[in-house]
């Protein structure tokens, strides 16, 4: 247990710059110190700057490998403040900082949630989505992300402790390494560092298929190197002789990588292609042709083993020529073939290797499934890579443009009291979360802690922190709760609309109830059950005839009109004897609206709202209760439905011949919003004849220049509208047109 630290004067001078310096301060801080596996503090700080030299890093890297342990121990709060404090004085802000965020994603408790992402309720979807948000918040939470790089020498540093030193590794660390760790290193191209995380991790997790898997390498091992170089050789003499100039290199494949192909494809180790296996390189693509072609002259080709990633690219844009050909001692050889530009483009770029490698890439519709957020993360993602890949010049970059680099995530990572890792949309508040989470959590929400301190509910959480919703026993949110800043995410916003939409219909229901109530009492009809009423009214419960009362859409006449017809005295009435459906020969007087209702006279008719008709479109007419025939189109779904339900009651209708008459309809214009475009829209429809009798505008999104425009208009047929329709479509900023 380190001493206590004393304050220090947080203007003194930096007085430590050199790696020298940082390990001689290391050797003397951390002497008789250990960590949590046994391992000497500074002999893993030698470790780690001895893992960072093979990346070529920056100075500045080794010392923040020295000074890694300074928080490591049980401190108190105001402790810590010195040590920091201590750390900025002697060695700078920056590194300070840097051993701050290391310490953090060192202790976040990643195990814990990674243990829950394997709990028994979730499902393999389930805990491939919570490992994966994991990954993100490691990466969200390291401001440098060099913090990231760090955390991996270390995690190395401490499995190559357990491997010399023939110590059990404790499962649940391997565990964590192969899904977290080992996936980042992927992710950020620390290639170096991957493999080995892998095959050390693999060795503790899967100790006997480790060694089985090792002792079938080895006892190939000369008889496999030898045989690649021959095969080199010839290739390069038969390229040489097709004046074809490439870089023929093997791809030794690591244990780790050959148990998951062996276990992804039911593969016995003698079965795998790619245990010998080379990657050639070449100037364009006509000559990666070129080579498949000598290649399969000079060794028989497994014709189900070759695939065209040039022709047909992979969803992540991954580009090569694979192929399997069977070498002289009768074995097969995998071989890939691609241009330098799409070596550059698999390894670094935008094509998002790790997806491909990690097969967390889908696909939907053909296309990348992706955000555009979503890809400027990729490509942040990609540029590190770069920076790490290109050893030579890392020094100069992470001095430069790559300092402090920061990824920018669009997305927040916090946890759950259990420790579970939930992904928000950046600048989420406790409500957002608590919908998340569950339903009711957030209808019930009535306060929240952030680190275990009450927070507002308008606060923005931040990547790392764990929130306790405070719920009540009973309620429901606050319509404030749809203003800016307490919710941020559509899907808590829903939510809460979809509340207040529910209590409205429950309004609704009570008030329609007790206007029921009071009409039955009026009517004497008190007796009667509420039910038997209901379904004359053409309801199957007896809350969808409260909710009608309610909304107005049915009234006392109803009531009375099926009581009226309940009556017995009541004779036949004499509509009854008409045939209702009948041919179009028989033809009345023209109704409202002009329409004739086939076989009847006299009846009285009205358009419906719903679908607004007008010659000539297809129409019928349904009787209504107590407000004659109602006249939709024939596509109309509240007719369709009416249709399904009460088939008796459609009546076969069609358009008169009557001149003058104009119907109305309504017509739904998307479009970008200019000084000009209610001008050029009004001009199209004085020119077509076509009057204008209101309007409504929508603006979608305060930012947003695109707005809704829904015309009602008169017209004296649809050939009149779909002619002024077209013309619409024309009309500049005019994006969309429909009629309702």
């Amino acid at each position: 247990m380190p001493s206590k630290i004393k304050p220090v004067d947080s203007k003194i001078d930096i007085q430590f710059t050199s790696v020298d310096d940082a390990r001689a301060s290391a050797q003397e801080r951390y002497e008789h110190r250990l960590l949590s596996s046994g391992e000497d503090m500074f002999a893993h700080a030698v470790g780690m700057s001895e893992i960072l030299s093979r990346l070529d890093v920056a100075d500045d890297m080794h010392i923040s490998a020295y000074l890694f342990g300074w928080l490591q121990g049980e401190y108190t709060t105001e402790e810590r403040e010195h040590i920091v404090e201590t750390l900025k004085a002697q060695w700078g802000a920056e590194q300070a900082q840097r051993v701050q965020n290391l310490y953090a994603l060192m202790h976040m408790g990643a195990r814990a949630k990674v243990q829950h992402a394997h709990s028994d309720k979730n499902t393999d979807a389930d805990m491939q989505a919570q490992i994966e948000r994991v990954r993100k918040m490691l990466l969200a939470m390291a401001h440098d992300i060099r913090v990231v790089i760090l955390r991996l020498v270390s995690r190395l540093q401490t499995l190559r402790y357990y491997a010399k030193n023939k110590i059990t590794c404790p499962e649940d660390i391997a565990k964590e390494t192969l899904l977290l760790y080992s996936p980042l290193a992927n992710r950020l191209g620390v290639w170096q560092i991957k493999w080995e995380l892998e095959d050390l991790a693999f060795r503790f997790a899967e100790p006997q298929t480790y060694r089985d898997i090792s002792a079938w390498l080895d006892e190939k091992r000369a008889e496999r190197e030898s045989f690649v170089s021959a095969s080199i050789a010839a290739l390069e003499q038969a390229l040489a002789l097709q004046q074809i100039n490439a870089q023929i290199s093997g791809r030794p494949k690591h244990i780790y990588s050959i148990y998951n192909k062996m276990r992804g494809k039911q593969l016995q180790f003698a079965d795998l292609y790619d245990i010998r296996a080379f990657r050639i390189i070449v100037a364009d693509v006509k000559d990666c042709y070129g080579v498949l072609g000598v290649l399969h002259h000079l060794w028989q080709p497994i014709p189900k083993e070759f695939d065209d990633y040039i022709a047909r690219p992979k969803p992540n844009g991954y580009q090569s020529l694979h192929t399997v050909v069977v070498g002289d001692d009768g074995r097969p050889i995998e071989v890939q073939i691609r241009t330098q530009e799409m070596h550059q483009f698999a390894e670094y770029g935008v094509a998002a290797h790790w997806r491909y490698k990690e097969g967390g890439f889908k696909q939907k519709s053909g296309k990348a499934d992706i955000s555009t957020e979503q890809a400027n993360y990729d490509e942040q993602i990609a540029w590190v890579r770069q920076l790490i890949s290109w050893q030579s010049d890392l020094t100069h970059a992470l001095a430069g443009q790559g300092k402090a680099f920061k990824l920018q995530d669009p997305h927040i990572y916090v946890l759950t009291p259990d420790a579970r890792v939930i992904e928000l949309p950046r600048d989420s508040t406790p409500i957002d979360f608590a919908y998340h989470v569950h339903t009711n959590l957030g209808h019930l929400c009535r306060g929240a802690k952030v680190n275990g301190q009450m927070v507002p509910l308008t606060t923005k959480l931040q990547t790392g922190q764990t929130v306790n919703i405070i719920a009540a026993k009973q309620g429901g949110p606050s319509r404030d709760w749809l203003r800016e800043g307490f919710t941020n995410s559509p899907r808590a916003k829903s939510k809460v609309r979809a509340w207040f939409n529910a209590q409205a219909t429950a309004d609704y229901i009570a008030q329609g109830r007790t206007v029921f109530e009071k009409e039955l009492q009026r009517l004497s009809k008190t007796s009667v059950k509420h039910e038997d009423i209901a379904q004359g009214l053409g309801f199957t419960k007896t809350e969808e005839c409260y909710l009608a009362f309610g909304r107005e859409e049915m009234t006392a006449h109803n009531l009375e009109e099926l009581f009226k017809s309940q009556a017995p005295a009541e004779p036949p009435v004499a509509v009854e004897d008409h045939n209702w459906v009948s041919t179009q020969a028989n033809k009345s007087e023209v109704g409202k609206g002009g329409v004739l209702v086939v076989g009847l006279d006299d009846l009285m008719t009205q358009l419906a709202k719903c679908c607004k008709p007008a010659p000539p479109d297809a129409i019928a007419g349904f009787v209504t209760r107590g407000k004659g025939i109602s006249i939709h189109r024939l596509e109309c779904d509240n007719f369709q439905h009416m249709q399904f339900q009460h088939s008796e009651r459609v009546l076969s209708c069609t358009w008169a011949e009557r001149a003058g008459m104009r119907y109305a309809v309504d017509v739904l214009v998307y479009a970008q919003e200019s000084v000009d475009l209610m001008k050029d829209i009004t001009d199209v429809l004085a020119r077509e004849k076509i009057l204008i009798s209101g309007l409504r505008t929508v603006r979608q999104g305060m930012a947003s220049a695109r707005c809704q425009l829904t015309f009602s208009l008169e017209v004296e047929s649809t050939t009149q509208l779909q002619k002024a329709l077209s013309a619409l479509r024309q009309v500049t900023g005019v994006q969309q047109v429909e009629r309702l």
